[in-house]
């Protein structure tokens, strides 16, 4: 994933929206807070990784793809918002944690980065989310390019009144 070209796109759609919906001068980092942990509940809820009393099977995989990057738009977003736009090498995780584990640790990551603002904290969330999108068997060259594909429709979306 090419996180300089990602933060780059990105700046470029907030910007526009906070120019179109006249936010100059306003603080979005609890609404992107907040806007990142309801994304992150509809993945979960697309992936039905935690659903343990359906045999309904998850969505279909483009569906579980373009949830996952929705929650990429709102991370480089507050990356963004704190200064820290650096991207990271995923380390290998433990195949031992499940999809489930990764949701938790994702949460626990978000609340981490409310609490701290600090870059360690930025990073970790980062780290997980990746985490997150390997466990739910996305590879890091379709979640660039579902990204791409999604920032487009974003920047359609401003240009409909969205």
């Amino acid at each position: 994933m090419n996180f300089n070209k990602l933060f780059t796109l990105q700046k470029q759609l907030d910007d526009r929206i906070v120019q179109e919906h006249n936010l100059e001068g306003e603080d979005l980092f609890e609404n992107k807070l907040l806007a990142l942990k309801v994304e992150v509940g509809e993945l979960a809820n697309e992936t039905r990784c935690f659903k343990y009393w359906s045999k309904k099977a998850p969505s279909p995989k483009e569906t579980v793809l373009e949830e996952y990057v929705d929650g990429i738009h709102f991370i480089l977003s507050l990356g963004l918002e704190l200064g820290y736009t650096e991207g990271v090498i995923p380390t290998q995780s433990d195949e031992r944690l499940t999809a489930v584990q990764a949701f938790h640790d994702v949460y626990r990551a978000i609340d981490r980065v409310a609490n701290e603002k600090e870059e360690g904290a930025y990073q970790n969330l980062i780290e997980c989310y990746l985490v997150l999108g390997d466990r739910i068997g996305l590879s890091l060259n379709e979640i660039d390019q579902a990204y791409l594909k999604k920032n487009e429709v974003n920047h359609n979306r401003q240009d409909h009144g969205y």
